[in-house]
């Protein structure tokens, strides 16, 4: 399978890659003239592209008309994600990406046991794990890791920008199958944009609860058992491509 690389240095049926992932190719792997490999502009569109070059911080190309990307999902979902301790929320994001997800948000609430600390310097190391991410699995576009809320209020005061806006709650709801199948129902004109709420280790307080359906969000249930924190995001997202016919 070729390489996988991002830019968005692509016009004319040119291209170039620059920086890390140039000195990847060209050093790394020993990529030679001719070679080929696949450029993707981050839009969901990709290239197979012919190396016709290589200068001291670029490889250059040609390129042939681009197309879809066949593994971006029919659905773009934002994972609003209560930030849980250790290095959880790198499990997250590596799998979530697999899965399918677009964006991810996390945020402090009432019932975290983490506590914001030097977010700047992780958010950079999460987008790079997103990235990363997104090479290995074959994705179109680089999910992006945002930074964190630093309360629940600011998630709610964002779920009017959705078409669909689903909390994951402990003490139950509506099922997903039949929320997606209503949704799925109406007419639609455009990509349908999820946004996916799951909780911390400590879960959701009741006002939290209320806050999010009183701006919008749909209650779900997961089930009669209690998902661990890093694995209730997963669990959504399989669930959402799997009922929207992203995982066939």
């Amino acid at each position: 399978m070729p390489h996988r690389y991002f830019t968005t240095e692509i016009s004319g049926g040119t291209a170039i890659l620059r920086g890390k992932d140039a000195h990847h190719l060209s050093r790394v792997m020993r990529a030679k003239l001719g070679e080929t490999v696949i450029l993707c502009d981050g839009k969901a569109v990709e290239y197979t592209a012919t190396i016709t070059g290589f200068e001291d911080d670029a490889v250059t190309f040609s390129v042939k008309e681009g197309y879809p990307s066949v593994a971006e999902p029919a659905v773009e979902v934002t994972l609003y994600v209560g930030y849980p301790k250790q290095d959880k929320l790198e499990t997250i994001i590596r799998h979530g990406v697999e899965l399918g997800c677009a964006h991810f948000a996390p945020f402090f609430s009432r019932y975290c046991v983490a506590a914001p600390k030097k977010e700047e310097q992780k958010n950079a190391r999460y987008n790079k794990i997103a990235v990363e991410a997104a090479k290995q699995c074959g994705r179109g576009i680089l999910p992006d890791v945002q930074m964190p809320r630093k309360q629940f209020r600011a998630v709610c005061d964002e779920l009017a920008q959705y078409d669909l806006s689903l909390f994951f709650y402990e003490c139950g709801g509506e099922p997903l199958r039949t929320i997606l199948e209503q949704v799925q129902a109406a007419p639609q004109h455009k990509r349908l944009k999820i946004a996916a709420i799951t909780g911390s280790e400590g879960g959701f307080a009741a006002e939290e609860a209320e806050a999010a359906t009183a701006a919008g969000a749909k209650a779900v249930g997961l089930g009669p058992r209690i998902l661990r924190c890093e694995t209730a995001p997963l669990a959504v997202l399989a669930s959402i491509m799997t009922l929207t016919g992203n995982l066939e």
